[in-house]
């Protein structure tokens, strides 16, 4: 498969991309900074820049042809402002949305965030990044061309990863390894029949594989 990420330099997107290219598949990862492209190429994945802030859809769009599926997981980061949530976290995501739909690539997979709600209450920075998030969902889901799935981890840690977690739509809260996280995205791009699931995931007593096929009711 030819899998492309939004935010590829990202915690998670590295793990994820290091796994994809462990099986043989095609990892492209986006990035903003060409001087992350070593990172992404010693991961096994082939480094794209481009800024989703100031790209356009047809210029997403030719990254994302070709692909299988297209995963969104970019961010702002923690000491970024409350501007950069609402251009990166909310109108990136909603972006790479349109691109994925005019590129005609189904499977849509996004790192969101357990809270994430656009109509948080709270004038704090974390505050308006749950709205972003929440907004952000809200479009993805809208868009009936896409065969999305929305995986909100619990308090990302860099704990060794377990392979074993809690997936549900509601897990209550508690915090998971990035490498599970990144594992659950795999197993989530290889199961569509996650297509139109929002899902929490903490770390639990569930091999990734088995939860991932619970909750598609397989």
């Amino acid at each position: 498969m030819r899998i492309v990420i939004a935010g590829g330099h990202g915690q998670i997107a590295l793990r994820l991309e290091r796994l994809l290219a462990a099986r043989g598949d095609e990892a492209v990862g986006i990035i903003r900074n060409p001087q992350q492209s070593q990172d992404l190429t010693d991961a096994g994945a082939e480094p794209v820049v481009l800024d989703l802030e100031s790209a356009t859809v047809e210029q997403t769009a030719q990254v994302l042809r070709g692909a299988d599926a297209a995963v969104f997981a970019a961010g702002a980061g923690p000491n970024s402002g409350t501007a950069r949530k609402d251009t990166v976290d909310r109108d990136a995501a909603v972006l790479f949305a349109e691109a994925a739909e005019a590129a005609g690539v189904r499977r849509f997979l996004v790192v969101s965030s357990m809270g994430a709600d656009p109509d948080h209450p709270g004038d704090e920075v974390f505050d308006v990044y749950l709205r972003a998030k929440g907004a952000a969902d809200a479009a993805v889901r809208s868009r009936t061309a896409l065969d999305w799935t929305i995986l909100r981890p619990g308090m990302l840690t860099d704990d060794a990863g377990t392979g074993q977690v809690l997936l549900a739509a509601s897990t209550g809260r508690g915090p998971i390894p990035r490498d599970d996280v990144a594992a659950t995205l795999l197993e989530l791009l290889d199961t569509p029949a996650t297509a139109g699931l929002t899902l929490e995931a903490i770390s639990g007593s569930v091999p990734v594989t088995v939860a991932v096929k619970d909750v598609a009711g397989n």
